[in-house]
């Protein structure tokens, strides 16, 4: 059996690769990132009323022009089966 292409969305620019850390509420979370860094990050309102977020979730998110190493904004989130496509892929490997 062949598989056909994947269509994942994959981290483009200065976005990078994280894994919700806690819910801080108010419509914030905080996220170990790729890089290293622990961030607050904020889930804007289209994601807020969409998608419900758990610990453990892998997303993507995008530092802020200012205070880059601290805050950051939530662009992304990957469903189960696409979390486990990265996980076999190398993407969460940090």
């Amino acid at each position: 059996m062949e598989e056909g292409p994947v269509r994942i969305r994959l981290p483009k620019g200065n976005e990078m690769i994280g894994i919700v850390e806690s819910m801080l509420g108010g419509g914030r979370v905080r996220v170990i990132c790729k890089d290293g860094n622990v961030r607050i990050g904020r889930i804007p309102g289209k994601l807020k009323s969409r998608i419900w977020m758990h610990v453990g979730d892998a997303i993507i998110i995008k530092p802020w022009e200012t205070q880059s190493n601290e805050r950051c904004d939530v662009v992304w989130v990957y469903r189960r089966n696409e979390k486990y496509w990265l996980e076999k892929r190398g993407y969460l490997n940090f």
